[in-house]
């Protein structure tokens, strides 16, 4: 948190913030009263790098050391509306990181609509494919490690909403090539305990004495670090690369149509 910045971007927003108060007092309604104002995003832009970057990241996109949330893809969430992330920002979240803010109202709302600036474009047209036929395909090949609508495996990410949150382009090419970019909480690692037991799974939490892994059998496991005989963390994705011998691409454009209609 930097005092003095955040001081010098409200001498900045003072005459933003008397003009739209005079337009508008209701900020603590439901809907972001700035929302169709471009400067309410470039306002809040300062804010959250003066008060909120060095948890979140000056691209908002968290920190994983401190387990800080990617922020650019809360609005992939079912249950954000603008209404529950001006709530967040202002009570914070309790057990937690997050501490509550005091910030005035106005300047909540330009925080709501930088992070609306910021979020995520997943796939907005609609994907041509066969959601059926991809509904089997995705209980075929993809279902054991990854969930939709509450059914499936945990060892990758659920995919309920990924349609949301990736292009149908870069979705393809997590097919394809999976360890190209692996998500938070899903880093692959290798262990080999004290007594000789070879571990492989995804890392779930990991502090400087313990570690935290959802193991290859979706069994959450917990180790000291002090007994383990080794820790390679430079593994692949625990996700085969599935190539188009096996999933062609009219087969991916099946499973991308079934999750975009799940969406």
């Amino acid at each position: 948190m930097n005092s003095a910045r955040y001081l010098k971007y409200r001498r900045q927003l003072i005459p933003l913030i008397f003009i739209l108060l005079s337009a508008n007092s209701a900020f603590s309604q439901t809907v972001n009263p700035l929302a169709a104002d471009p400067r309410a995003a470039r306002a809040g832009g300062g804010i959250f790098r003066a008060q909120c970057a060095s948890c979140h990241g000056a691209d908002a996109k968290g920190i994983e050391t401190i387990d800080a949330p990617d922020l650019t893809m809360i609005w992939t969430r079912a249950e954000s509306t603008d209404q529950v992330v001006f709530q967040m920002i202002r009570n914070g979240i309790p057990g937690s990181i997050m501490p509550p803010h005091s910030f005035p109202d106005p300047e909540i709302w330009m925080l709501v609509s930088y992070l609306h600036s910021v979020a995520v474009t997943g796939t907005s047209k609609q994907i041509v494919g066969n959601p059926t036929r991809g509904s089997e395909l995705f209980q075929s090949s993809c279902l054991l490690c990854h969930r939709v609508d509450g059914s499936g495996g945990s060892l990758g990410p659920d995919l309920s909403a990924i349609t949301a949150r990736r292009a149908q382009a870069a979705l393809t090419d997590s097919i394809r090539n999976p360890s190209v970019n692996i998500a938070r909480r899903y880093k692959p690692v290798s262990l080999l305990t004290d007594d000789n037991e070879r571990v492989r799974g995804a890392i779930k939490s990991e502090d400087a004495f313990s570690i935290q892994v959802m193991d290859s059998n979706q069994v959450l496991r917990g180790f000291s670090k002090s007994a383990l005989r080794e820790l390679s963390r430079d593994e692949p994705s625990l996700m085969p690369s599935f190539s188009e011998s096996q999933l062609s691409e009219t087969d991916i454009n099946d499973i991308l149509s079934y999750l975009q209609s799940v969406r």
